[in-house]
């Protein structure tokens, strides 16, 4: 085997983790993929000899994506307060072989969007990817002191995030059911009990604002059982608000996606824990429902 079918060989057995680690950081697959490219031409002419390929390939997809979140637009964006992760079929994309689904799941994304993008890397490269507080060190540019205490600081901003990643499948499918049933009813009452005391419900409807049944996107989060219920009745009867949906995975996770006209339009993720909903994440920012694949036949 040639050299450059070995690089070829090794770049794309290491590409779905490559495509996951700048995905959790940039929070956009288009980005995550154009990110991932530019790393196969630095991996395809470099010059040096690399022992450990993988830790090679993390440290320069992790200094692209630390210099995007650098970028204007990355920081108008991630200002937004209403700003999402974009969903995605992993299968459609290439990462349904990762064996941590639970890490590329919305409410992770979530939690880690809130992280600086130093805090983010840290976290990512020392408990996804192992990697030593002195590799990390020089790729955040900071002391590895500074990046103990980053680990630290961002182990504990996500630790109330990670108990939405231990629901069943089974329990996160009865809940889903349970709350279309219920907003589409109308029924105020079991919508309330479907929903955690503290619940949020996060609508990105993008930079210019979207509506759905004559309601427009609310510009923040909305907090408690109450309110997010009467928002989403008020959604789910008013004017234009019927739309075609099908129950989909999208981040390892069942999800709706609906569909006006038989393109995306929207789509509805959960986070569940102890056997409430803790978060409703809806996605209606038509250009960033780009990868939710095609729909089922």
């Amino acid at each position: 085997m040639s050299r450059a079918e070995a690089d070829l060989e090794t770049f794309e057995r290491l590409r779905p983790e490559l495509l996951a680690l700048a995905y959790r950081m940039l929070g956009d697959v288009a980005r995550a993929q154009d990110v991932v490219q530019d790393a196969w031409l630095r991996w395809h002419h470099r010059d040096a000899i690399v022992d450990v390929p993988k830790a090679f390939l993390v440290t320069i997809v992790t200094r692209l994506c630390l210099n995007e979140l650098d970028s204007a637009h990355a920081r108008r964006e991630e200002s937004r307060g209403d700003r999402l992760p974009e969903p995605v079929d992993l299968a459609h994309v290439g990462m349904a072989r990762l064996e941590l689904l639970d890490q590329v799941s919305m409410a992770f994304l979530v939690v880690l969007e809130r992280l600086t993008p130093a805090e983010r890397a840290v976290l990512l490269l020392h408990d996804v990817f192992d990697l030593a507080h002195a590799d990390i060190a020089a790729l955040v540019e900071r002391t590895p002191e500074a990046t103990r205490k980053l680990l630290e600081r961002a182990r504990r901003d996500v630790a109330d995030g990670r108990r939405l990643l231990t629901a069943t499948r089974e329990e996160h499918e009865r809940l889903l059911t349970a709350f279309v049933r219920a907003a589409t009813a109308g029924e105020l009452d079991d919508l309330i009990q479907l929903l955690a005391d503290d619940a949020i419900l996060i609508t990105d409807g993008g930079a210019t604002g979207a509506g759905i049944g004559g309601i427009r996107n609310p510009p923040s989060p909305i907090v408690g059982a109450a309110k997010i219920a009467a928002f989403v009745r008020a959604t789910s009867r008013g004017p234009g608000a019927t739309l075609a949906w099908e129950t989909r995975e999208l981040n390892g996770r069942p999800a709706l996606l609906f569909r006006r006209d038989g393109r995306p339009f929207a789509a509805l993720l959960l986070a569940v824990a102890d056997g409430k909903i803790h978060r409703v994440f809806f996605h209606a920012d038509q250009r960033r429902l780009r990868f939710l694949g095609d729909p089922p036949s």
